[in-house]
């Protein structure tokens, strides 16, 4: 029988998760917070496996969820209707948008506590959040692959923490385990394991700006588990949040 998946954000990383769930025999329920109507064109792509809710409803039609929205957003997610959810989070802090925030910025939390905190009868597991929608859609490959690519998971429920490794191996990715959601820092933006394994080595002496713009236009390189294994081990923590260009 197939599972539901909702999406709630249904932008780049949210669409693109939807198109690979809806490849791998999942039903999909995409959401925004500018309503159903608004994701008719994705609904339309995806086909007969897919439709379109208010966040409330994709919650609670959900088996998974993905939650891929803006820090700044948080109090709008349906906590009652995620209850006893196993909820994925793909969100990254980006202060410029999300305005500070003051336990990310002392360290004392990571974006992904600060979910949990958000939704205390959830079960939220950090991924999807430490690669570009482009490669995150260009980079499944089938279990076994010599070429197959590996994406950080995190969670303080060990259920919720292999429902989500489950969903992982069948959208065509395997999963580094980092531990603990205190622990999910090693994924987040500033470190080895933000959006650089899986891109083309950028030519020596660009700006931020131009650095995004040759990772956004390239192909993925596909990053197998010994290097996203490595790369976390190496990450040390530094300043929150992503730097816009």
């Amino acid at each position: 029988m197939s599972k539901t998946l909702a999406l709630i954000g249904s932008g780049a990383v949210g669409g693109t998760l939807a198109r690979l769930a809806v490849t791998a025999g999942w039903h999909v329920v995409v959401s925004n917070s500018r309503g159903p109507q608004t994701l008719a064109d994705l609904v339309a792509e995806l086909g007969d496996r897919a439709s379109a809710a208010t966040p409330e409803q994709a919650a609670a039609a959900a088996d998974l969820v993905v939650v891929s929205i803006p820090l700044l957003a948080l109090g709008q997610l349906p906590a009652a209707a995620l209850t006893g959810k196993t909820v994925i989070d793909a969100t990254n802090y980006v202060p410029d948008r999300d305005g500070r925030i003051a336990e990310l910025d002392d360290l004392s939390l990571t974006a992904s506590e600060l979910v949990q905190r958000q939704l205390p009868d959830s079960h939220v597991v950090k991924a999807f959040n430490n690669l570009i929608a482009r490669h995150l859609g260009e980079l499944p490959r089938p279990a076994g692959a010599a070429d197959r690519s590996a994406l950080p998971v995190a969670a303080d429920d060990d259920a919720a923490k292999a429902e989500a490794v489950r969903l992982l191996d069948e959208l065509g990715y395997d999963a580094v385990d980092l531990g603990k959601l205190a622990e999910s820092w090693r994924s987040e933006p500033g470190t080895p394991l933000f959006v650089l394994p899986y891109s083309m080595p950028f030519p020596a002496g660009l700006d931020l700006r131009q650095a995004m713009e040759f990772v956004y236009s390239h192909t993925g390189v596909p990053a197998p588990v010994a290097r996203i294994a490595e790369l976390a081990s190496l990450a040390t923590r530094g300043p929150a949040g992503i730097v816009e260009a």
